[in-house]
């Protein structure tokens, strides 16, 4: 109980640190919605060989690969508040606590958590007007794996800037995993209208089978192999760093 408990202590006082910040909240909308309105529409016809006839099947194709981009990204780049807090000091206090060391980095990244599958709501809701239809219930099935790879993303991001603690090498460190991970996993335009020689890079890519599986829950094929390949992937993921995470961390503050 004491471990839930200062879990939740910290996931509210990140949250409220969010809440007082609210450029944050406007500048990570700002991008997605950007590319939702002025992007997406030109997909119609790009996307036809997938069989997109219409802007609600080019919207369900775009707007799942859209969000994995948010959460994924946005989750890399976490790591930088932590790496503000080292600095200043914040996780040095936290040594002479009597907070469990797992709860300190898990309330932390539940908050990243929340916020980016809060901004993946908002675009879903605004990518209805445009045409898209999705099942609710898969909806919320793609909800759980989009978190789930933000929970991997933001633990992968913590361990690297306790790994490498310096700014001007955590950020390009970032960009040099997050960029191919990205672009071989489809997220703009699927990988089937991808030579062969690339789609064989791209399957031992684990974001390509999350990608494929979202976007499977939003075009109404929840029985597509790349669900539940995805599903199992991002678990075994977000296992994995978030154990890494916080071995690090409890070596940080011991």
């Amino acid at each position: 109980m004491k471990f839930l408990r200062d879990t939740w202590l910290v996931y509210q006082r990140q949250l409220l640190l969010v809440w007082r910040t609210p450029a944050r909240l406007v500048i990570g909308f700002v991008q997605p919605i950007a590319y939702l309105v002025l992007f997406a529409p030109l997909l119609k016809t790009a996307l036809a060989p997938t069989g997109a006839q219409t802007y609600a099947d080019a919207y369900r194709i775009y707007v799942p690969g859209l969000l994995v981009v948010l959460v994924l990204l946005s989750g890399f780049f976490s790591g930088f508040g932590l790496l503000g807090e080292l600095r200043s000091g914040v996780i040095e206090r936290s040594r002479v606590t009597p907070a469990h060391r797992t709860a300190l980095i898990l309330g932390r990244a539940f908050s990243e958590v929340t916020v980016l599958m809060g901004q993946a709501v908002v675009i879903t809701v605004v990518a209805l007007p445009f045409g898209m239809t999705v099942q609710f219930g898969w909806l919320l099935l793609a909800y759980v794996m989009l978190a789930l790879m933000a929970l991997m993303a933001c633990a992968l991001s913590y361990a690297m800037a306790m790994l490498i603690p310096s700014p001007a090498a955590l950020g390009p460190l970032i960009n040099s995993v997050s960029q191919p991970l990205s672009l071989l996993s489809g997220v703009l335009l699927p990988l089937t209208l991808a030579p062969g020689w690339l789609v064989t890079i791209a399957e031992w890519n684990p974001i390509y089978w999350t990608t494929n599986g979202t976007r499977a829950l939003f075009t109404g094929n929840p029985g597509d192999s790349s669900v539940w390949v995805g599903m199992l992937v991002v678990v075994a993921l977000a296992a994995l760093t978030v154990t890494w995470a916080t071995r690090m961390f409890a070596r940080q503050v011991r």
